[in-house]
């Protein structure tokens, strides 16, 4: 039986990240999924069998987080180390596929048997970073790129990087009979335009803002956590729903109701093409869809999406999509969603696994 070892940047949790998505769908294989310490004062269960071929540990905490001295560093290493070889050998987990996703996690490559080391960057990571980052994608036999950036930013120092886009799971979005929300009823049949996703500082609010006032008739559904200056900001626009964090069971309702999607740029992510995974459920919805861009930028999908650069643009396109031909661009959309499917993108991993001789 093939073995992968995961150190995971994000825990386990109940709307799957990408590494969730992935491993979840290879065949033949078992997997321990080591995630990052739990919050204090949390206790979660270790050893949890979240799949039939995947278990859960926690690493341990480490001893006093808040100091930086190079020996208590290699104290929380070692120890964090003694927790995942001792895991190894409960499990028989020899030599197995060490899958790491994250630039500090560099630091077990000396300290853990292997037989090959994979990559998974699903994000850019800052300058802070670019030594870890070097040695992981260098010892790396397959590294696995979520934008042609990354691909581009990592090639100095490997040749063996895959394209790996983000994915999504089609069927999800696609229900015949979709459930309203319990205190939406109202929305329906209203023109609606829904964003997901976390509301912080660093979103770009001034398109979102200046649609609401010229369009009060407009209704904006804004799915997702927020913070308190935000919600005490948008709260106060009449045509402004905020709901707060959602089940993912739950989201295709919530985006049933829409008429538009429409995402916001992030002064965070300034620069990146990384395409978040939530551009793919919008596409797996058949839906119109606004994006925000960067001024000479290439266009993300131009066939498939409007894109805006300005909040007068955003305007612009908003009607138009609000306009768009019953049938004009859904096929399309639904059939680009079905071919980035996460099982897609699981066939190509295991492909690849299989072409370099790691499985």
């Amino acid at each position: 039986m093939k073995q992968i070892l995961c150190l995971s940047y994000l825990p386990w949790q109940a709307r799957p990240n990408r590494t969730q998505q992935l491993l979840s769908r290879l065949s033949d294989v078992q997997v321990l999924f080591f995630e990052p310490p739990a919050p204090k004062g949390a206790a979660p269960e270790q050893g949890r069998r979240v799949r039939s071929h995947i278990t859960v540990y926690t690493l341990p905490a480490p001893l006093l987080p808040r100091l930086s001295r190079p020996s208590l560093l290699r104290r929380n290493q070692s120890k964090a180390v003694d927790f995942v070889q001792g895991v190894m050998a409960r499990h028989k987990f020899r030599d197995p596929v060490l899958w790491c996703t994250c630039p500090d996690q560099a630091v077990y490559l000396d300290w853990l048997a292997y037989r090959g080391l994979i990559y998974d960057c699903h994000r850019e990571w800052g300058e802070e970073y670019l030594d870890q980052e070097s040695d992981l994608v260098c010892h790396a036999e397959v590294v696995f790129a979520a934008s042609p950036g990354l691909v581009q930013r990592l090639s100095p120092c490997s040749d063996n990087i895959a394209l790996l886009p983000n994915g999504v799971n089609p069927r999800m979005f696609q229900q015949s009979q979709p459930m309203v929300p319990a205190g939406l009823a109202d929305l329906k049949g209203r023109k609606v335009f829904a964003r997901v996703g976390d509301w912080t500082r660093h979103v770009e609010l001034e398109p979102l803002l200046a649609a609401a006032k010229a369009h009060p008739e407009w209704m904006f559904l804004l799915i997702g956590p927020i913070t308190r200056p935000l919600a005490e900001q948008l709260g106060q626009m009449p045509n402004v729903v905020l709901t707060g964090p959602v089940n993912a069971v739950e989201l295709p309702d919530y985006l049933s109701l829409s008429c538009v999607l429409f995402d916001l740029n992030r002064r965070d992510l300034q620069g990146s093409d990384i395409i978040s995974p939530r551009i793919y459920e919008y596409l797996a919805t058949g839906k119109p869809i606004v994006l925000m861009g960067e001024p000479g930028e290439p266009e993300v999908f131009p066939d498939l999406v409007y894109t805006a650069t300005n909040p007068s643009e955003f305007l612009q396109r908003l009607e138009l999509a609000l306009m768009e031909p019953p049938e004009l661009a859904v096929t399309r959309r639904l059939s680009f969603a079905q071919q980035s499917s996460w099982a897609n993108r699981a066939m190509e991993v295991n492909r690849i696994l299989e072409s370099t001789g790691l499985f």
